[in-house]
């Protein structure tokens, strides 16, 4: 009997071998984004130390802080009333000397998407609806066929309700795969708004903003954003590192301490 090969997906050559900063764009500076943001620091720091050019980020998000969000988000009472993009962005580059973006908009329409093209995008949204508004300007920008440092490639889609959560990998395009005797490479990781759009579709969303930390943790638990950022971020940095995944995200159950893993197929 003919042994199965075990799927991978061999990340594109452009994030292992770049010849400048892997553009990101960070959608969000919530519970979730203010914590991915950190984490992506951590692993620019990380890739520039193995002589790797590291990452270029954009935080875009058009909501301030409010007294709500401190403690579960990673803000502080004098940043009360500022963009929340502008705070987190201005903390990362004065404590890792970094250059990175902050856009005090939302990532939708209304913006020239392709002034802000990205090899990775990482959305840290709240609502159906926004996810596939970045999905479909990502596939239009893919469609212009502009710069290879600028062609969105992968898009990481984070989401939790208040004690669990999921982090999903997409390829915007099929990545070109080597030959191999030993994995069965894959070339196109699926969109998280086509294999999950039956659930999408029967989501009932509760946008509305919380009025004080209290009420926030009714919402989402304390650690669920970290643990979910954390997690996330050792995926990229396989595929920084590894050059290879066979897992494409996870789902979690914080309140049971569970992770399921998501695999390549």
């Amino acid at each position: 009997m003919k042994e199965q090969l075990r799927s991978m997906h061999f990340v594109d050559n452009y994030l292992v071998n770049p010849t400048n900063p892997i553009v990101a764009n960070l959608i969000g500076a919530g519970g979730t984004g203010s914590q991915v943001l950190s984490a992506l620091a951590r692993i620019n720091h990380s890739l520039l130390g193995l002589d790797h050019p590291g990452l270029f980020v954009r935080v875009f998000d058009d909501d301030k802080v409010t007294n709500a969000n401190l403690g579960r988000q990673l803000f502080a009472a004098s940043e009360i009333g500022m963009s929340k993009a502008v705070a987190l962005i201005n903390r990362i580059n004065r404590f890792f000397g970094t250059n990175w973006k902050a856009v005090d908009s939302k990532y939708n329409k209304l913006i020239n998407a392709e002034n802000y093209a990205a090899t990775i995008t990482i959305s840290c949204v709240d609502t159906v609806s926004a996810r596939f508004e970045i999905c479909e300007m990502l596939q239009k920008i893919h469609k212009r066929n502009i710069t290879e440092a600028h062609t969105p490639i992968y898009w990481m889609d984070y989401g939790n309700s208040q004690s669990t959560g999921q982090v999903v990998l997409s390829t915007i395009k099929n990545v070109k795969q080597p030959a191999s005797k030993k994995y069965k490479p894959i070339s196109r990781l699926p969109l998280i708004t086509e294999e999950f759009k039956n659930l999408f579709d029967r989501t009932v969303e509760d946008n509305e903003p919380s009025c004080s930390l209290a009420e926030a943790l009714t919402k989402q638990d304390l650690f669920i954003n970290s643990a979910l950022a954390n997690l996330g971020a050792s995926l990229l940095w396989s595929m920084f590192r590894e050059g290879m995944i066979a897992n494409r995200g996870f789902f979690l159950n914080l309140k049971d301490f569970r992770a399921q893993p998501l695999p390549v197929s």
